[in-house]
């Protein structure tokens, strides 16, 4: 199978899950015309229509429900040979090409970043085109012109690869000493209802349930409230650090915090609920030894950071 015969199975693949040439496309790096042109071309050489079309939305015709578990194979076998090949021929190669990321903004503005500049430089990354893209919303990698993912929580979805950063992350509740002066520290989760709660918003989501572990291991979930919200985890933190209210945020974005006395960790005999960090990619074909190597050095830095 040659080459470029692949391009309109991965076309034909991207368009039916994210049910848009134009998604597609971006994902690709083609431009919307050549995406449309390209899925005609496969169809005609079918010889059946893939797609039914309309300015609404974009779905498979029952051929194409039936000729995509295909294509996935087709591509899978493809990207499992190139894997092989990879692990076995370029163990030593290094960084190279563009590599585009979705970083979380607070871990990725005070650390990601950074740690990603420090790899490239040790493993004299030849060539290396590097786009970051820091925020929290939350990256669709079928969608989005990115090839991978930083981001807390477990995979979204069962298409992406993932490699465990920080497994053992968790979240902490914390406030300022200034905070804590005025308003004296919670004794229990169901104090927080008596406090300014500096609370997240992801999209349409207010995360404003926060779950605590107890010691007897019994999860306590408790409703909080407070004047400030914020769609950036890096402003949740500078508000707390500024005094205006408690935080309840992954350990390794105010892991310095705390080191510092900037902030101070709350209800210590409590556990926050989990919060692990991933290095996500579409397919195990775009995982590099590179890389992986790279995944391993953001996992150790990971480490030392929890470790303070």
């Amino acid at each position: 199978m040659k080459m470029d015969r692949l391009a309109p199975l991965q076309l034909f693949v991207a368009a039916a899950e994210s049910g848009s040439f134009s998604a597609a496309a971006r994902r690709l790096d083609l431009g919307a015309v050549q995406a449309s042109a390209t899925i005609a071309r496969l169809e005609r050489e079918l010889g059946v229509r893939l797609f039914e079309r309309s300015t609404r939305r974009l779905r498979l015709t029952e051929a194409g429900e039936q000729w995509l578990p295909h294509a996935r194979q087709l591509l899978a076998t493809w990207e499992d040979g190139q894997a092989a090949l990879r692990d076995a021929a370029g163990e030593d190669r290094p960084l190279s090409g563009r590599l585009r990321v979705s970083l979380p903004s607070d871990l990725g503005r005070q650390h990601l970043w950074r740690w990603i500049e420090d790899a490239a430089r040790a493993d004299a990354a030849d060539g290396l085109q590097l786009e970051l893209r820091i925020s929290d919303r939350l990256a669709d990698l079928m969608q989005e012109p990115v090839d991978f993912a930083v981001r807390y929580g477990e995979p979204p979805d069962s298409s992406l690869v993932a490699l465990p950063l920080a497994p053992d992350n968790r979240r902490v509740l914390c406030a300022s000493p200034a905070y804590i002066a005025r308003h004296g520290p919670p004794a229990t989760p169901a104090e927080l209802r008596a406090h300014e709660c500096l609370r997240f918003v992801l999209g349409d989501s207010l995360h404003g349930r926060w779950r605590f572990i107890s010691p007897e291991s019994e999860t306590q979930p408790v409703e909080v409230g407070g004047n400030r919200v914020a769609d950036d985890g890096g402003l949740v933190r500078e508000w707390a650090v500024a005094g205006l209210g408690i935080a309840y945020k992954s350990r390794l974005d105010v892991a310095d915090d705390l080191a510092a006395g900037r902030l101070v960790a709350l209800l210590p005999d409590w556990q926050g609920e989990p919060a692990p960090l991933h290095w996500m990619a579409i397919g195990r074909h775009r995982l590099t030894p590179a890389l992986r190597r790279l995944a391993v050095e953001l996992r150790r830095r990971c480490d030392a950071l929890a470790r303070g």
